[in-house]
């Protein structure tokens, strides 16, 4: 995807889409005990209440698939038709030896090596820029015969391990560290710079684009992950377009194309889902305790606390938040409640799964047109099976002369 017009029109579309449908995939289940698009859509509602947590898990990386009723099919397929993005030209990048892929863990190395081979080839020596580049493996893949490697990172410690990995490997390369969202960074960026960025978070990866631009880097290549880690609550816009729209977005809303996972271990998700289980009976507690229904957030907990009687669970929660303590009861009986809220909740959140990718879809078109703003002819599109990871999405930019 990489016209001018189709990327606006695409942004458009996706806009549209969006804040017609924002009832239905702003509200979140954890929250509510009930969301306000179940009276205009109680058959889609009753149908996803009734289902099993197992059910839940099975279709969560698939929702689109899912034969539930009205209006859930057409909104699927609006949802996929306006947000897929084509796969990216792909041609081998290099071949290293085995010694210097030895320190790199498996799930980054295969990540490294599709984002390196939807980069557009040249036959001029290129000065990598590794942003928040923790120890500088992209940027030691990028790096062949000729080139030369500049790496930011604010950890000293990881930056360090790059500059003896960079050493070993008789790389040509600089590890700075330097936190990024200085002013300090500035420094770092020339026009002589091809910048990269391989899932570097919300601000971090805004901010280059930003610097980058200002400084002419001739090619920009970033794949952006956690939209949501951004300095305050709102999303600033960063394109004309998205600036026009009448879509406002918060961290919240920002965290909603976060949701897809594919890498989560059973352990890990039995963990994750008592936890959330407990949440979610102890909010059936506190709604008494407070004598208002209403959501009341809690801090993430050590992963101990699950191992405590769910009576002292909630009696140490309570005492935390302030609330009085609680009376003897079934507690049994009240987390039983949370697993069944938490099959619910996730049965209803596959409705909010239809618009994850379409809003990844309008940031990322957010970031491509703002970058075309700038004087940039923009290529977005997958560089890697979701299976491998959830942020697939690249934008490769190349400065257009003149």
């Amino acid at each position: 995807m990489n016209e001018p017009a189709a990327l606006s029109e695409r942004f458009q579309a996706l806009d549209r889409f969006l804040l017609e449908h924002a009832a239905l995939w702003r509200p979140r289940p954890f929250t509510r005990r009930e969301l306000p698009w179940e009276a205009q859509h109680s058959d889609l509602a009753d149908w996803l209440r009734q289902r099993s947590l197992e059910q839940a898990e099975e279709a969560h990386n698939r929702p689109a698939e899912l034969q539930a009723p009205a209006p859930f099919p057409e909104l699927a397929r609006e949802a996929e038709a306006l947000s897929t993005l084509p796969r990216l030209a792909a041609a081998r990048y290099r071949h290293l030896s085995s010694r210097q892929l030895r320190d790199i863990p498996g799930r980054k190395l295969a990540q490294i090596q599709a984002f390196a081979d939807c980069l557009p080839p040249s036959e001029q020596p290129r000065h990598w820029l590794d942003w928040c580049a923790g120890k500088g493996h992209l940027g030691r893949y990028l790096t062949q015969a000729g080139d030369r490697l500049s790496a930011l990172e604010w950890d000293p410690a990881l930056a360090q391990a790059g500059r003896q990995l960079s050493a070993r490997a008789a790389i040509e390369a600089e590890h700075h560290c330097v936190d990024v969202l200085t002013e300090g960074a500035t420094a770092h960026l020339t026009a002589g710079h091809s910048a990269v960025a391989l899932h570097a978070c919300g601000d971090l990866h805004i901010r280059l684009l930003q610097l980058a631009a200002e400084a002419g880097c001739p090619a920009i290549a970033v794949a952006p992950c956690c939209y949501n880690r951004i300095a305050g609550r709102d999303y600033r816009p960063l394109s004309s377009a998205a600036r026009a729209s009448a879509l406002r977005l918060d961290i919240d809303d920002l965290a909603l194309p976060l949701t897809e996972t594919v890498t989560a271990g059973t352990r890990e998700r039995r963990q994750r889902d008592h936890s959330m289980a407990r949440r979610l009976a102890f909010d059936l507690l506190q709604r008494e305790l407070r004598g208002e229904d209403d959501y009341l957030p809690t801090p993430s907990l050590p992963s101990a606390w699950l191992h405590e009687p769910f009576a002292a669970y909630c009696r140490h929660l309570a005492e935390l938040k302030g609330l009085p303590c609680p009376a003897e009861r079934d507690w049994a009986a009240l987390e039983q409640q949370g697993w069944t809220r938490l099959a619910q909740v996730r049965n209803l959140e596959l409705l909010r799964a239809l618009f994850r990718r379409p809003l990844e879809t309008w940031l990322l078109l957010d970031r491509a047109l703002y970058l075309e703003e700038q004087g940039y002819r923009v290529t977005l599109g997958t560089f890697c099976e979701p299976t491998l990871t959830p942020r697939n999405a690249l934008l490769l930019a190349q400065r257009v002369a003149g």
